[in-house]
């Protein structure tokens, strides 16, 4: 059952939720299935998971299209910004928890765990011209736009008298 039902959706009961996740692989026969036959996959699941918990901006600039994630705390080996199938802008990576043996939580409220963002960039979208910066804490990545095409001009075509 779910911990919405019973007025326990606490940051808490999500860290716990999240632990006693089965990861991919474990779940015995069929261990990639989430909820039987026909349901989505543990795999789809958390991605999904991950994809609603990153929120982001995207702004279009006059030469480019910014995407702006806040990821405090995070340093460049722990975010990787790449492009699949040839449009899809793929920003993902993993918060850890700080482990200090003589150190209990008494609350845990910043999310952990993986984060991830798609984004289908425009036909106007230079691939080759994409640049990441993380400046306190907050992630940009810029994409620049493609010039646009020259409009034809029409030809002409002279008229032969005979």
């Amino acid at each position: 059952m779910e911990a919405r039902m019973f007025g326990l959706e606490t940051p808490l009961m999500a860290a716990l939720q999240h632990l006693l996740d089965i990861p991919d692989g474990e779940a015995g026969a069929g261990g990639d299935k989430a909820g039987g036959a026909g349901g989505p996959t543990r795999t789809y699941v958390r991605d999904a998971r991950a994809m609603a918990a990153t929120p982001a901006d995207v702004k279009e600039l006059t030469g480019a299209y910014a995407f702006v994630v806040d990821m405090p705390g995070l340093g460049t080996g722990d975010i990787k910004v790449q492009v699949e199938d040839e449009r899809v802008l793929v920003i993902s990576g993993e918060r850890r928890r700080e482990e200090k043996e003589d150190a209990k939580y008494l609350r845990m409220e910043r999310r952990m765990g993986k984060f991830m963002r798609k984004f289908v960039l425009p036909d106007n979208a230079d691939m080759d011209k994409i640049s990441a910066v993380c400046r306190d804490g907050v992630l940009t990545v810029t994409v620049e736009k493609l010039p646009p095409p020259e409009p034809k001009k029409p030809k002409t075509i002279e008229v032969k008298v005979a």
